[in-house]
């Protein structure tokens, strides 16, 4: 049986003139022991899904389950069972850390000793500061703590929403160790993340913008699903480049990306094409190169199509 389940659902928020729709009828399964990422960008529904899965926020339609149990009826079995960290620090800033980590524990009637062993990874990193107040953290110790915190009573399933936004390089790397290790524990894990390189570090991802699932796949998944030809280019003078890139007749899409532009090609154009119309525009200097999709190129193009779609 499935770890957790959604089945179209549906979330607004306003009212008749302001109406946001934040979730148009999403559905997914994750399985049990699975590192599950919601890929999306700032406002695409991902804290709405993680506040509906954690019975923080009732759904407007469609159903859901977490463990086999139902986020309306059985909301207090689920709040049980799951942990959750919020994409903004949310613990007690006056409070130090081994406080927090006591008022939770206190919370699920456990005690630190009792699920030590779970979280001895991950704690024993901050616990020679346990007496230092989580105000005075920096963003890595902060995330640590967090985790920390929704692991004491020991979940079958965790939610993490956006945990590594703000956090430094090494940090996040260290984050994504922490994750594989609870993993391996037997625990199920949804993370949601606006960093598409975080995409290739989840055995499934599901990619979702405006409320909508685009895609449901493994990352390497998602990358075979591009079919097109991808080519990047550089040169000199970026702004005009892009320029001659959306208006050549054998693009379907051109986008900056890092220090190129991505050219999405139709069948049956090269980079030798590319390479010859830029140079009949004289731009002799240009760095033209066939490159494999990558989840970003990906996204970009799911986020094109399902708008087309729309329109």
């Amino acid at each position: 049986m499935a770890s957790v389940v959604a089945n179209n659902l549906t979330k607004q928020y306003g009212k008749k003139k302001d109406l946001v729709q934040a979730l148009k009828g999403v559905s997914f399964e994750v399985e049990k022991g699975e590192l599950f990422g919601i890929i999306g960008p700032d406002g695409a529904g991902k804290t709405s899904l993680f506040r509906i899965l954690t019975t923080l926020l009732l759904p407007d339609g469609g159903a859901a389950s977490v463990d086999g149990l139902d986020v309306v009826k059985d909301f207090k079995a689920i709040r049980q069972r799951v942990g959750y960290m919020p994409g903004r620090f949310s613990l007690y800033q006056d409070l130090t850390i081994e406080e927090n980590l006591e008022f939770f524990a206190t919370i699920f009637n456990t005690t630190i000793q009792e699920n030590y062993d779970l979280i001895k990874d991950i704690y024993s990193q901050i616990e020679p500061f346990k007496d230092r107040r989580a105000g005075k953290l920096s963003g890595g110790m902060k995330q640590k703590l967090a985790l920390s915190c929704a692991l004491i009573h020991k979940p079958s399933v965790l939610f993490l929403d956006e945990p590594t936004t703000g956090v430094d390089a090494v940090s996040r790397k260290e984050f994504w160790e922490m994750l594989r290790s609870l993993k391996e524990q037997g625990i199920t894990i949804l993370v949601s993340t606006p960093y598409m390189d975080e995409a290739s570090l989840c055995d499934r991802v599901a990619l979702i913008q405006n409320g909508t699932i685009l895609s449901v796949n493994t990352p390497d998944g998602v990358i075979a699903s591009y079919k097109h030809p991808l080519v990047a280019v550089k040169d000199d003078n970026m702004l005009q480049l892009l320029n001659l890139l959306q208006q050549y007749e054998g693009g379907l899409d051109a986008y900056p990306f890092g220090e190129y532009h991505h050219v999405v090609l139709k069948d049956g154009y090269t980079t030798a094409s590319v390479t010859t119309y830029l140079q009949e525009q004289q731009l002799d200097h240009v760095n033209v190169h066939s490159i494999r999709a990558d989840i970003e190129d990906c996204f970009i193009a799911l986020m094109k199509t399902e708008s087309h779609e729309h329109k």
